[in-house]
């Protein structure tokens, strides 16, 4: 009977679907879509409708993501390739990145990545987060869109595409291939720098682009949220309520912006006055249709595809993650919203009125504020003219253009004394005059038709019946695309084993850091005990790639070391005001793009060639640890840094200590030196790879986006206060420099030893990944600087001991760190009489590093329990997937 009735639903919504084809196809010819995305979580409901949508309607014909915004680029087009393999829609090109860059006369290289505003863009993917720090990294920002809370590697398939550097497309390839072929319409549910970049370097296919629906800004919008309830008392200060805007973490400085717009200002401007129609879905709208609890109550109800259940987990654990009780009056349907406007708006034929199913509209003028009265007049902080003759773009100087822009948050230019502050960048403003520009506007969303029904919004029915739709369904989830899957951990029987030295490391997510874990994994344990790892990511990748160390302790049989994630913020670095925000003074140094944190969150490409762990980094939490409520499995919790400290230190036996090795920079460190004044009671060595002493002005560090600084190494610079607390607390230190790291980064001598070893699957993949990194460096001169990885592995080496081979030597010299807030020197290591006296490694012979390391690796004890991800797709494919060592 079940069957039977699915077969009738099937047979009906295609006679329905063959029939409202006629009335939204041109000459029968699908409308083509092109979708331009942050990748937050509404942006995959809005892709997941689009994907719904009846083929001979509507044609989604490519993904372009949005890389300033909520999601880095590596976890975001990842996301799109599963996504879109779950539908069956490995057809759909995804564009991410690019490494062009813009002149300072405003002439635009191709393929510019949109990393950075178009007001911060030069010449480099690194830059600074003008914009972007109004967005959190950690819980409930960017580590949670990054890994949509965890839920993504639990649910979504993997398939073959995956970035892969030099290989990927870029946001504007996609553009200009998609938009060459033709007439289209173009969704922007981002900020907008992708597709003004576009419009800016060819204005000769403005023509094929038939209309823009853009999710933002905000218009004559209210904010609902942040508002005293009725009965308060008089204690109760409302926050953004009645804002224009819906910045939360900044509304005092600009209550008037929008996320999207404000992402990009100029961008959003560009594109608002570009001469294409515009339709608008903002804040004005989507204030208007709040996730009510009857609407999420019935949503529970009705996951009859992958789709659908992939929406419910990630909207429910965004509302059993929200930060108050306010979720049902706090979280709206954006993206998802515009794009069922959008494509009703098509359906009726672009009518003059913008009459469809789902929105009130109306004709506004408006324009996007990119700078703050008075014009012209120079304070040195507009990028767009300072100390520029002719301005950049050409702009008018005193034009609208041409005043001061917001540099950030708390910019004391925005902040009015017991006021709303008065900065309105981002912001979408009725106007008139010839900055004017007419654009229809969703004003409200429609109530549901039926009014019996407990789905109050017209839109609400749309969204689920698309979803659950049997027809263009997801195949399966992660688990089901296998027959035999079976989630299991590997940790290896301790109890008749003496264990060596009790170790932590301590890493930022490098390439290089990798590559020195499993070298300490490699070494004997009767050596080395490894006791956990501690996640700093305030250095080269970003928090969500704490994944891909779960997946390799996966592969070494490892699963019981506990894994810490650090604070998201260098110190100092957090805003007083709102912690889950702040700075990017330091961390601005790391690319965003080639060769830097769209690399290294996906290991160069190779991330997803390992087994996958079912250990991940989960948003799910506790009361317990601070949180507003219990999820549905607190027992998951992402530990922290700070508790994986404290628990191995319970854990230690009586008068032993704690080796700990830190490949990155020394937040972690410093803060539980901050956070225990016994702390080093506990600690025997540190073992820090970083600093530089330069020994000649010709010896350089390797700072080498911030040409200023000369001599400072990253990982100092990256954290230059935490190096000083460290520096300038009892520990014992011992330095690796970069100079005797230097001495060791010939890829083709490691890679000669590699290939002289015993051919485990930890070295086969080692070696995969240097020699990958070896011909990046060959080919592209955006990693040049790939050297720096490979002498990270030092430390690792060092630590082990017993290297008669290596002939080591050190000296004693006192070592400070400069800390003072200035660009061109923080991070700069030292010798100076009052400094700390630290072990320097001063030398040690190549030869015998190069063939102590492959050798470890080619050693065939302590090695990977299974391979790679294709064995697990082989064992999960067959019926006998029995595996030893496991628990």
């Amino acid at each position: 009977m079940v069957a039977l009735q699915r077969n009738l639903w099937v047979a009906l919504v295609s006679i329905i679907g063959i029939l409202g084809a006629f009335s939204c196809t041109v000459d029968g010819v699908p409308r083509r879509i092109l979708l331009d995305t942050d990748v937050d979580t509404d942006d995959f409901f809005a892709l997941l409708y689009l994907l719904k949508l009846n083929r001979s309607e509507f044609e989604l014909e490519a993904v372009t993501i949005n890389t300033n915004a909520w999601t880095d680029a590596g976890h975001a087009v990842n996301q799109i390739y599963d996504i879109l393999y779950m539908m069956d829609r490995d057809d759909i090109p995804v564009g991410v990145g690019g490494e062009g860059g813009i002149l300072e006369n405003g002439t635009i290289l191709p393929n510019v990545g949109g990393y950075l505003p178009m007001i911060e863009q030069g010449l480099s993917t690194a830059g600074y987060c003008r914009y972007r720090q109004a967005i959190p990294i950690g819980l409930g920002g960017r580590l949670d869109i990054d890994s949509n809370f965890g839920i993504r590697k639990a649910f979504l398939p993997q398939g073959n595409r995956k970035y892969s550097p030099l290989q990927q497309p870029t946001a504007q390839q996609v553009l200009i291939n998609k938009i060459s072929a033709g007439p289209i319409s173009v969704f922007l549910i981002g900020a907008h720098t992708n597709f003004a970049i576009f419009l800016m370097s060819n204005p000769h296919l403005k023509k094929n682009i038939e209309h823009i629906y853009v999710m933002g800004g905000g218009v004559r919008s209210k904010n609902p949220t942040g508002c005293c309830p009725s009965n308060s008392t008089s204690t109760c200060q409302p926050q953004q309520c009645g804002d224009p805007g819906n910045l939360f973490t900044d509304y005092t400085s600009n209550p008037y912006a929008e996320f999207n717009v404000f992402g990009d200002p100029f961008a959003a401007y560009k594109v608002i006055h570009s001469g294409i129609p515009v339709t608008l879905v903002p804040l004005d709208a989507t204030n208007t249709i709040p996730i009510s609890q009857e609407f999420f109550d019935t949503f529970e109800q009705s996951q009859g595809t992958y789709e659908a259940q992939y929406c419910f987990q990630s909207l429910k654990m965004a509302r059993d993650t929200w930060f108050d009780d306010q979720f049902y009056t706090s979280y709206f349907m954006w993206d998802s919203f515009t794009s069922g406007v959008a494509v009703s708006i098509m359906k009726y034929g672009h009518n003059n009125n913008g009459e469809n199913e789902f929105a009130v509209m109306e004709y506004m003028n408006i324009t996007v504020v990119t700078s703050n009265q008075p014009y012209g007049i120079s304070d040195g902080l507009n990028p767009f003219f300072n100390g520029l003759k002719v301005p950049k773009f050409h702009l008018k100087k005193g034009g609208v253009h041409s005043g001061h822009v917001q540099t950030g948050l708390r910019d004391p230019f925005c902040i009015v004394k017991n006021s709303k502050g008065k900065c309105k960048d981002g912001y979408t403003e009725e106007t008139t005059g010839p900055e004017s520009v007419r654009v229809l506007v969703a004003t409200r969303a429609k109530p549901n038709r039926d009014g019996k029904s407990p789905l109050d919004r017209e839109f609400f029915r749309s969204f689920l019946d698309v979803l659950n739709n049997p027809l263009q369904t997801g195949r399966f989830n992660f688990t089901t695309q296998f027959p035999y899957y079976k989630q299991v951990l590997y940790k290896p029987d301790l109890r008749t084993k003496k264990l060596g030295k009790p170790v932590i490391f301590d890493m930022d997510m490098s390439a290089g850091d990798f590559i020195a874990l499993f070298y300490l994994l490699k070494v004997p344990m009767e050596v080395i005990d490894l006791k956990a790892i501690l996640v700093s990511p305030t250095g080269w990748a970003n928090a969500a790639t704490i994944d891909i160390i779960y997946d390799m302790l996966h592969m070494m049989g490892r699963d019981d070391i506990p894994v810490g994630l650090g604070k998201v913020f260098a110190l100092n670095q957090s805003d007083a005001i709102f912690s889950a925000v702040g700075d990017c003074k330091y961390v601005k140094a790391i690319p965003h793009g080639s060769g830097g944190l769209l690399d290294s969150d996906t290991l160069y490409g190779l991330a997803r060639t390992l087994p996958r762990s079912p250990r991940r980094y989960t948003a799910e939490n506790s009361k317990k640890f601070g949180a507003p409520r219990d999820t549905d499995h607190p027992e998951l919790r992402q530990p922290l840094a700070l508790e994986i400290w404290d628990s191995v230190v319970s854990s230690l036996k009586p008068r032993s200590k704690i080796t700990i090795l830190t490949n990155g920079p020394l937040t972690n460190l410093a803060n539980i030196i901050l956070a225990n004044a016994t702390a080093s009671h506990f600690i025997q060595d540190v073992y820090i790879v970083g600093g530089h002493i330069n020994r000649s002005i010709s010896d350089r560090g390797n700072v080498f986006t911030i040409l200023s600084n000369r001599y400072a190494e990253l990982n100092m610079f990256l954290d230059p206060l935490a190096a000083k607390k460290v520096f300038d607390s009892d520990i014992n230190v011992t330095l690796i420099p970069l100079g005797v790291q230097r001495r060791i980064s010939l890829f083709s001598k490691v890679l000669k030893g590699l290939d002289k070893t015993e051919r485990t699957p930890e070295a086969q993949f080692v070696h995969r990944l240097l020699s990958r990194l070896g011909r990046l460096k060959k080919n592209n001169h955006r990693y040049y600087h790939m050297d720096i990885f490979l002498g990270e592995v030092l430390g690792a080496v060092i630590l082990a001991g017993d290297h008669s081979s290596l002939k080591p030597t050190f000296s004693i010299k006192p070592i400070k760190v400069f800390a003072e807030g200035v660009e061109s020197k923080d991070g700069y290591t030292y010798i100076e009489n009052a400094g700390k006296s630290v072990k320097l490694l001063e030398n040690v012979d190549p030869r015998a590093f190069y063939d102590l390391f492959s050798q470890q690796l080619g050693n065939e004890k302590q090695s990977a329990v299974i391979g790679s991800f294709d064995d697990q797709k082989r064992m999960w494919s067959t019926p006998s997937n029995r595996t030893k060592n496991s628990s």
